[in-house]
């Protein structure tokens, strides 16, 4: 995790639950902190899942909820580095 420390990231729970960040730091092995936060609550099938919501982004027909700034998340079961690109469209807060 060190090459990701304050990086953005995609991170998914075990309650199926899928945010959008800049990594702060674990708190433990299942639990994460992460900055600036957004929930995905809807994406598309041509968005390619979460790891194309960690690549490309989200787009027109994903539903993005309002930032927070922070949030500790518990049951984590994936942090993914955003790429550059998804950066962008996340913090373009594409609901609609």
């Amino acid at each position: 995790m060190s090459n990701m420390e304050f990086g953005p990231v995609v991170v998914t729970t075990e309650h199926r639950g899928v945010f959008f960040g800049w990594y702060s730091g674990p708190t433990d092995a299942k639990t994460v902190r992460i900055t600036d936060a957004q929930m995905c609550v809807y994406w598309s099938t041509g968005i390619g899942g979460v790891l194309g919501l960690a690549s490309a982004g989200p787009d027109s027909s994903c539903r993005i909820g309002p930032a927070v700034p922070a949030i500790t998340l518990q049951g984590v079961t994936s942090i993914i580095e955003a790429s550059d690109e998804a950066v962008k469209k996340w913090q373009a807060k594409p609901w609609s």
